[in-house]
């Protein structure tokens, strides 16, 4: 890993109405669009979507790494993440995050040190920890007959 700080650039270009592209240096475009919600199409990713989409990515990544450094085997991981968005005090904001992950594991497998490093993974996600919309973590781990 480098040395901190680290800096992220992406830029976005519109038009008066339409989609929105977002664009980094080295990765692929991006296209957005408002969801249905606020009358966009409802078919492209969202700002709310892609905030949600980093919390649970970032959920993923860090379990990755805490697990690989913990030396705890496992097989497969899926999670997926909800967001609240709310008025509060005439301020719409994310307001809750609700992640749900299933952790399979070999049947030799700690299941109790898989838990902590789940919860872990979730108290140390950068994306999380840089908001102050709370984040609640439900987790199922299936170990191996």
């Amino acid at each position: 890993m480098q040395e901190f700080p680290h800096h992220y650039l992406v830029s976005a270009e519109a038009e008066d109405s339409g989609t929105v592209v977002l664009k980094s240096d080295t990765m692929p475009q991006l296209v957005s669009a408002p969801p249905a919600e606020f009358g966009g199409p409802g078919d492209q990713w969202s700002p709310e979507h892609l905030l949600v989409a980093a919390v649970v990515d970032c959920f993923v990544l860090s379990f990755r790494a805490i697990a690989r450094a913990s030396k705890l085997e496992w097989t497969s991981l899926e999670a997926s993440a909800e967001g609240t968005l709310d008025r509060v005090d005439r301020v719409t904001q994310f307001t809750a995050f609700s992640m749900k992950a299933t952790l399979a594991i070999p049947a030799q497998t700690d299941t109790d040190k898989a838990q902590r490093l789940l919860e872990k993974a979730e108290s140390t996600c950068l994306i999380t920890n840089s908001m102050k919309a709370p984040c609640h973590l439900e987790v199922d781990i299936i170990a191996a007959p």
